[in-house]
């Protein structure tokens, strides 16, 4: 077996390599990023082994981290007081679309209600990984690319409450006298949500509190992303969202009186490589023989997303009398899946083991199809987040 640095030291060159030959074609990056990543994956080449790509966790954890904390720090309060009532209704009516789209197709086609509960709440989970790499490659500005982040940054914390209650649903349906209990239900999602929050605030005070007496940016970048791996860490042992912490952090950070952003400059200069390996390994991750096994459900799942994702934003933005521009492009940018819809998933697998044959074979559905439609929404994705960026003409307005 080769070395493990040296296997991450290919795939980073390997990866840069496939970005820039598929922006040539006119593809985001990341696109290039996750085919390299295919390649070198189980998939064809199977340098990255899943075994593998599952000791690598700690590169996702730390990617996804400085995500939600690049994300946190797009979040002023004066950029929310501007977008506060339109992201409100387009975060909700773009979550609950997907998931009345996709379970009504579902139901259609299986006839099983608790199938489509299921497949109704994976849906509502957008990406904000890739999306938000294509905003900054084309280094985007305006009110289309301060709502998507917004948008993104909200959106899995509604879908993990939905899939709370449709898993509860779904329950009931294939047991048909199983008594659930909301409040033990409810319970979980809703202080995973809080305490996440609540520690993201309380890092993100901190983390202003140092920074804001710190002048040197190798101490700053030592300080920042000292918080940022601690901010994980603890969201990671006490079983909290990693991404809305430090997106809580982020956002607690920029809103802090006397704060600038040298905290997040320096960060981003950082980040680059990591974010590459991350798409890399995300390729790697993805099985190319599995998009066969989708069949029916899986094109319908594809299908349905997209109109209730495109629907809802569209809907979310004319109630709330958004900017035109958000109206038109902001359901392109929401199509991404990833890390949230494919842990849903794991966890239904978990979750239904318990209610017999149906349930594992539900958990087993869940888990192949949302792993064989998130390589589908990972290339679909970026492209069509560029091609919103670029019609609503916000591509290069960001310093």
């Amino acid at each position: 077996m080769m070395d493990v640095l040296l296997l991450l030291g290919l795939a980073i060159l390997l990866g840069l390599s496939g970005g820039k030959s598929g922006k040539k074609l006119g593809s985001p990056l990341v696109v290039g990023y996750i085919l390299i990543g295919v390649i070198l994956g189980a998939s064809v080449l199977g340098i990255f082994q899943p075994d593998l790509v599952d000791k690598l966790d700690v590169v996702n954890y730390l990617a996804l981290a400085l995500i939600g904390f690049d994300i946190g720090g797009e979040l002023s309060l004066d950029v929310l007081k501007k977008l506060g009532r339109s992201v409100s209704y387009i975060t909700f009516l773009e979550a609950f679309g997907a998931f009345t789209w996709v379970t009504l197709a579902v139901l259609l086609l299986t006839r099983k209600l608790y199938i489509a509960l299921i497949f109704g709440a994976l849906a509502c989970a957008t990406a904000p990984a890739a999306t938000v790499d294509v905003l900054r490659e084309y280094k985007t500005a305006g009110p289309l690319t301060s709502t998507v982040f917004a948008v993104v940054a909200l959106d899995d914390a509604i879908a993990i409450i939905i899939y709370a209650f449709a898993s509860a649903f779904a329950k009931i349906s294939i047991s048909g006298y199983e008594q659930i209990s909301f409040i033990t239900i409810m319970s979980t999602p809703l202080m995973e949500i809080g305490g996440s929050i609540l520690l993201g605030m309380l890092m993100g005070m901190v983390l202003g509190y140092v920074t804001r007496r710190t002048h040197d940016r190798n101490e700053l970048l030592i300080l920042s992303l000292g918080s940022i791996l601690i901010c994980t860490g603890l969201a990671n042992m006490f079983h909290f969202s990693l991404i809305l912490a430090n997106m809580a952090m982020g956002m607690t950070l920029i809103n802090l009186p006397l704060t600038d952003r040298r905290a997040f400059d320096v960060v981003s200069s950082v980040s680059p490589p990591i974010y590459v390996l991350f798409f890399v390994l995300i390729g790697a991750r993805l099985r190319v023989d599995l998009l066969p096994a989708m069949g029916i459900l899986g094109l319908t799942y594809i299908l349905f997303r997209v109109t209730g994702k495109s629907i809802g934003s569209f809907l979310g933005a004319r109630v709330s009398s958004a900017e035109e521009a958000v109206a038109k492009y902001l359901g392109f940018c929401l199509f991404s899946q990833a890390g949230v819809a494919i842990g849903l998933a794991v966890q239904a697998w978990h979750e239904f083991q318990a209610y017999g044959v149906e349930g594992y074979q539900l958990g087993l559905l869940a888990i192949n199809v949302i792993a064989a439609t998130t390589l589908i929404f990972q290339v679909i994705g970026p492209i069509s987040t560029k091609f919103a960026v670029v019609k609503a003409g916000e591509v290069g307005k960001h310093a």
